[in-house]
């Protein structure tokens, strides 16, 4: 690994940690590239920095730990001067990179204050404040091939003070449900006694890998929790027929059939390429002539044959290929497959409203969680959330090996504490990031290739507890917008006279419960368990955030 130190923005210093056993450093570049981590097996960190020392002018961040910011010391001398003059009403750090882009109109407009006629006669006050659509179509195209990413739109939300959030409480994470804790749950007959614990377990802490076999069945719906040994190999038995039965239907088609029926055909070819690239790293999937493979290529194929109307889309065999590991069968992967899409199908729709509504939530959150963050995000053009697009399409799968995939996929199977919980988890992701995107004044470019070199740099337990301290945080919080308490599925503010208020903050309708990723059964811990609504009634956001066209002739992977 080669680093120009010209090019260097910043660098974390990060100790041991449940992720790493030793200490190490991560480089940022300027354009928003992270490095991979070095990592200082035997010593050698601190004559490292020594040597950075020597030829970069570093200063501590004052927000985050471990953070360094490598500074220029002219533009620091002048950041001050202009501290003192007080000449800019925006942030000072905007105005010197103003400044440095074009002195001579940054100097008139400070001096305006003292001589206010220059103002509107030598700025370029109507210049574009944006970057132009076509050139962020370019920079998403890039990132995510085969989806077309179509013009902005003024987005609806409003900024709500979040003043009276309280502190951030502590979260632990607890041990994985073992088998000896599975079975202890199950009675004479099979059935599942106390889903609810049950549930509370998983999230907590994940399950054992010896019994994800079984026990998924059940968090997908597979087999329901009250169900009997003897029902189950009813239940199994009729699965297997009429898997199969699909399977053949399409193996029958011939070729003369398969020629006139166009539909089908393109959703074949699109498998096909998709599975032959799909985690062809992880050892069940490597090799030429790997029947997993196979077993991918012809599970999605049937499953074009169970829903008709979606088929397949790109990204699905992403969504396969962990629950082929665990099952290690081709029926019971199937349908473990096809209810994992039942929650998550509306994020592959053509009109892509499952992804725009995750997104406008997200919004709505951060916005309310996080006004800075919300607003340092406008500013560069980036609060449309776009770098979150691949995190809610195919449910972070790019960003975790497996093992922490199985464990993040079972925790937010349990539908537990809330609903939405996948959006908080999103949430506590931008909140780890927060210091080092203002910090190093990223723009829509950086901040899009520092979201996509997380990938596989996210801590899943620690994000996992920040994302649930998140949720206690803002349930506890009196007045919390309706908004987002639809997002979150609280219930309506009780006013201290007892009744319950309607009154929406955001003065728009809301539509958290529809094309959500949790169920409408939600199962929530006793002490969050509370009334649930349902507004089936109301529309989804009307207002695009992502127009995506799926084009079935796609030749590249699109993440």
């Amino acid at each position: 690994m080669t680093c120009d130190l010209v090019e260097l923005k910043s660098f974390k210093v990060s100790g041991a940690d449940h992720c790493h056993n030793w200490p190490y450093v991560t480089l940022i570049q300027k354009d928003g590239t992270t490095h991979p981590i070095l990592n200082f097996h035997n010593g050698g960190m601190d004559e490292f920095l020594q040597q950075l020392d020597l030829y970069l002018n570093v200063k501590k961040s004052n927000k985050e730990t471990g953070l360094f910011l490598v500074t220029d010391p002219k533009v620091e001398a002048l950041q001050r001067s202009f501290n003192e003059l007080q000449l800019f009403p925006e942030r000072t750090a905007d105005a010197v990179s103003k400044f440095f882009r074009d002195p001579y109109a940054a100097t008139l407009g400070g001096f305006s204050k003292v001589t206010n006629f220059l103002s509107e006669a030598l700025l370029n006050t109507n210049s574009p404040t944006s970057r132009p659509d076509d050139e962020m179509v370019e920079i998403l195209h890039n990132s995510f091939t085969g989806f077309d990413i179509g013009h902005l739109e003024e987005h609806d939300y409003e900024v709500i003070s979040a003043s009276e959030l309280g502190a951030l409480p502590k979260v632990s994470r607890g041990c994985p449900l073992t088998p000896e804790a599975w079975t202890m749950f199950l009675d004479s007959d099979g059935r599942i006694e106390d889903v609810q614990r049950l549930k509370e377990i998983i999230f907590r802490g994940g399950i054992v890998m010896s019994i994800r076999n079984e026990v998924w069945k059940f968090l997908l719906g597979y087999y329901d929790y009250d169900s009997t040994y003897k029902t189950r190999q009813d239940t199994k038995k009729k699965k297997v027929e009429d898997y199969f039965r699909m399977k053949l239907q399409w193996k029958s088609i011939s070729s003369e059939q398969e020629r006139r029926f166009s539909k089908f055909r393109d959703h074949k070819n699109i498998v096909d390429k998709d599975v032959t690239r799909t985690d062809r790293s992880h050892p069940s999937f490597a090799g030429e002539k790997n029947e997993n493979i196979q077993l991918l290529y012809d599970i999605l194929v049937t499953y074009c044959m169970y829903n008709f109307d979606l088929g397949y889309v790109q990204g699905m065999s992403d969504l396969l290929s962990p629950i082929l590991v665990i099952m290690e069968n081709e029926v019971d992967a199937f349908w473990c497959f096809a209810s994992f899409m039942e929650r998550v199908g509306h994020n592959f729709e053509m009109d892509q409203q499952g992804i725009k509504l995750q997104l406008k939530q997200l919004q709505v959150l951060l916005g309310y969680y996080d006004p800075e963050m919300m607003s340092y995000l406008e500013s560069r053009d980036s609060d449309n959330l776009y770098f979150c697009f691949r995190w809610l399409l195919i449910i972070f799968k790019r960003e975790f090996q497996f093992p922490d995939i199985m464990r993040l996929w079972e925790v937010l199977w349990t539908d537990l504490p809330c609903k939405n919980f996948h959006l908080l988890f999103c949430l506590a992701i931008l909140d780890a990031e927060k210091h080092t995107l203002i910090e190093n004044k990223f723009g829509f470019t950086e901040i899009l290739k520092r979201m996509n070199d997380l990938s596989q740099h996210i801590p899943l337990e620690e994000t996992l507890c920040k994302a649930e301290a998140i949720y206690l945080q803002i349930r506890e919080c009196p007045n919390v917008p309706q908004m987002v308490r639809d997002v979150l599925g609280l219930p309506q503010f009780v006013d201290p006279n007892g009744s319950e208020s309607t009154e929406d903050l955001f003065a728009t309708n809301s539509a958290s419960d529809l094309l959500e990723t949790s169920t409408d059964d939600l199962g929530v811990p006793v002490r969050c368990r509370t009334m649930q609504t349902n507004r089936e009634d109301l529309d989804p956001y009307s207002d695009s955030v992502v127009d995506r066209l799926c084009d079935n002739a796609i030749e590249q992977q699109y993440l």
